[in-house]
């Protein structure tokens, strides 16, 4: 992985010029004016630098901070808009807004121990004590009781319809090509989803779960492309990229890629072989492949193009090329992917 400490130690130390300091030097060193284009970010020596210059490699960080400041505003509004309606409310009289919500919104919220346990297997927590238990059932009320409250606001807006004039930051997009890795989907399909993914990363296997359930709501309307990304302090992360690219050789590829992340405390070399046996893999094959390191290259081939793509952690997705990072609900991805395919109908 390409360094860049050098830089970023720069960039820090340029920015202890500018706070903390007892002497202050006279004569500016930055003249702020408006900018003479929209790509335009400063001007030194005569020579225009641009936002791509400067900002290409940030792309995503500059999108993950307007979305923060969005969906801020955004949660302002609708409080305000939830406090005004509740105001308004015939039933409101003396009631506090939190009483007004109690009595008339969150009443009938109730958590089930079947609930509680639910929570506590999909999170593999291997004891519930009853001091968790009333940790796990207080979390679970204030989630339910927040979608309650939206619920309601949301009927109150179907029937007075909000203009909002805030404008949702665009997603960035990259050039990502599927190339010669392993896809599941229509191979002509009009949406494409590019993930860059690490087999030992906890996050990647709650990512495969929802490449499931984008597989499942959309068939061949999407091809989702696996690419490897195994981070350094994974241990076993890169060997089992190459197991995976192995069982590719053999049309075995998702079945291995869902095997892996099923069994992530389990990715050694022999849990590998095992794995492929278990599969009805040709083991002999696979083993080779394995052995010999076969498709290393081909590992470090997708880490460097996810670097292109200022790929910084897994797993990342690129949907026709918008950036899409973590393992987002999957009504992140279907608003993308439906957008997309209405553009083609």
């Amino acid at each position: 992985m390409k360094k860049v400490f050098s830089l970023a130690a720069m960039t820090f130390f340029m920015i202890g010029f500018y706070a903390c300091q007892n002497k202050v030097e006279s004569g500016p060193s930055f003249i702020f004016k408006k900018a003479p284009s929209k790509e335009a970010v400063a001007k030194v020596n005569g020579k225009t630098i641009t936002e791509a210059e400067v900002f290409n490699d940030i792309r995503g960080d500059i999108y993950q901070k307007r979305m923060e400041e969005y969906q801020l505003k955004m949660g302002k509004l609708k409080s305000y808009l939830l406090e005004s309606y509740i105001n308004s409310d015939p039933n409101k009289k003396d009631l506090t807004n939190d009483q007004f919500v109690e009595k008339f919104i969150t009443s009938k919220v109730v958590i089930s121990d079947a609930e509680i346990n639910a929570f506590a297997k999909e999170r593999k927590i291997p004891q519930v004590t009853p001091e968790l238990k009333e940790r796990i059932k207080k979390f679970l009320i204030d989630g339910k009781k927040r979608e309650a409250i939206e619920s309601w606001l949301d009927t109150k807006l179907a029937k007075n319809p909000v203009e909002v004039y805030l404008e949702k930051p665009q997603r960035p997009v990259y050039k990502v090509s599927a190339g010669n890795s392993p896809f599941a989907g229509g191979k002509n399909a009009k949406v494409e989803i590019v993930e860059f993914s690490d087999f030992q990363c906890p996050y990647c296997a709650k990512a495969a779960e929802l490449v499931g359930q984008i597989k499942k709501k959309y068939g061949d309307k999407v091809k989702v492309v696996f690419k490897n990304y195994p981070l350094a302090f994974h241990k076993d992360a890169f060997k089992a990229a190459e197991a995976g690219l192995c069982a590719h050789e053999q049309d075995k590829f998702w079945k291995m890629h869902d095997l892996m992340f099923a069994e992530q405390n389990a990715l050694g070399v022999d849990d590998l072989k095992d794995k492929a046996k278990r599969l009805g893999l040709d083991t002999k094959k696979f083993n080779e492949c394995l052995d010999t390191s076969k498709n290393a290259e081909r590992v470090r081939g997708t880490m460097a193009e996810g670097q292109a793509a200022s790929v910084k952690s897994t797993p990342t997705f690129y949907v026709n090329g918008q950036l899409v990072m973590g393992a987002q609900p999957l009504d992140v991805f279907s608003e993308i992917i439906d957008e997309e395919l209405a553009k083609v109908k």
